[in-house]
């Protein structure tokens, strides 16, 4: 059981990272599992003047949802309209981690997750502000949450695994700070990333003239400002929306979890041309055929929306590691992807990070640790800035 004063804590700097002002509509989501926590939050922004509304169901419901023959897919696949008014008209979204036991979503029938990936999808579009009437989007904040069946799903010590969650979330503000904006000053003017490892990395991008984001444990007013308004907790990382259309190479990724159906992935090794995915070229140990489905069943969505351009499979975010606390990957991304030293590339949508992509999907891919990374600078000169996942000071 997490101790109170932890849940408290954490409570706190949740409410801290989203910026709430006065009278701001607090929209708080997550697992029954967590509801003292969703209750701390909440209590928290009125404490801030602000307004919030809890929602929370269990995994017995989630799982029905999926599995209950006589809900149909035709009922999944329409958007409600009252959430929907409901999202129009809050400031921040805030998730907590629904799943208490996320080896529940292995057992969901593909065709009632890309029926309520096209329910969500209106949502999705006034949050991150794909749609424009809503651009630049909300204030949004994905928290992780530890439970013992997850540790049990992520094969991880239960108390290692809420040290990096619990733990990585407390890590002070300011520390992240000055370690993402060590890391950011080396970018400054940066026209192409060289990433490279021991294991099968080795691929190049361009981010010029692209936004610099740090990712800190605070959505600040000058992050509003430039329309960067999502964070997680734990916090910890920089990263950018590289130019979509150009780089080429392949990374390997040690360990992943389906976006869709929840399954764990190893050993996935991926190739991309020209900014683009190579579906068809990708490898891993197990679980293959989770992964192919899951971006052509975003693709598919994607085209039924008719975005103006593609872009499910094209390259869509850079991002480097900086939370002192988490120390290895277990599979679940929003620690993963927080590792010092590890690299994530990702695919799919980056509209809101300062690239120019739309799509449902955005799955990040995270490298071993020990990244070595030069970069390239407009004026030619090259430096190296990480040598075996350690900064270059």
């Amino acid at each position: 059981m997490i101790q109170k004063e932890k849940i408290r804590k954490c409570s706190e700097n949740i409410v801290k990272c989203v910026n709430v002002k006065e009278l701001e509509c607090i929209y708080i989501k997550g697992g029954i599992y967590c509801q003292e926590l969703l209750e701390e939050i909440a209590l928290n922004v009125l404490r801030k003047s602000g307004l919030p509304h809890i929602s929370s169901t269990s995994d017995y419901y989630n799982e029905n949802i999926y599995l209950d023959d006589q809900i149909k897919v035709e009922t999944l696949e329409k958007t409600p309209n009252h959430l929907f008014k409901m999202i129009e008209n809050i400031d921040t979204y805030i998730v907590v981690e629904p799943y208490e036991d996320p080896s529940i979503q292995n057992q969901f029938p593909r065709n009632k997750i890309l029926a309520t990936s096209r329910a969500s999808s209106p949502i999705r579009d006034i949050i991150y502000g794909a749609n424009k009437k809503y651009a630049p989007g909300k204030k949004w904040l994905y928290a992780g949450w530890p439970s013992k069946k997850s540790a049990l799903y992520y094969n991880i010590d239960y108390n290692l695994y809420e040290e990096f969650i619990i733990d990585g979330m407390c890590v002070p503000i300011e520390d992240l700070i000055n370690s993402t904006n060590l890391l950011k000053a080396n970018f400054k003017n940066a026209n192409k990333i060289y990433i490279k490892d021991d294991y099968g990395t080795d691929f190049w991008i361009s981010i010029r003239d692209r936004r610099i984001n740090v990712d800190s444990g605070i959505i600040s007013d000058e992050m509003i400002a430039v329309g960067d308004l999502g964070s997680n907790l734990p916090a910890g990382e920089v990263f950018v929306a590289p130019q979509e259309k150009v780089g080429d190479g392949r990374l390997f990724c040690p360990l992943t979890i389906d976006r869709n159906s929840g399954k764990i992935l190893k050993n996935i090794d991926l190739t991309f041309k020209n900014g683009k995915l190579l579906i068809d070229k990708v490898i891993a140990d197990n679980n293959l055929e989770d992964l192919v489905q899951s971006f052509t069943q975003c693709e598919q969505v994607d085209k039924e929306k008719k975005v103006k351009e593609l872009r499910t499979y094209n390259i869509a975010e850079l991002g480097i590691g900086c939370n002192p606390k988490i120390i290895k990957a277990i599979g679940y991304i929003l620690t993963d992807e927080k590792i010092k030293g590890s690299v994530h590339l990702a695919f799919g949508d980056n509209k809101q990070m300062g690239g120019t992509s739309i799509s449902q999907m955005h799955w990040d891919f995270v490298t071993v640790p020990k990244v070595n990374i030069t970069v390239e600078y407009l004026d030619g000169t090259k430096k190296i800035v990480m040598e075996s996942g350690k900064l270059i000071e």
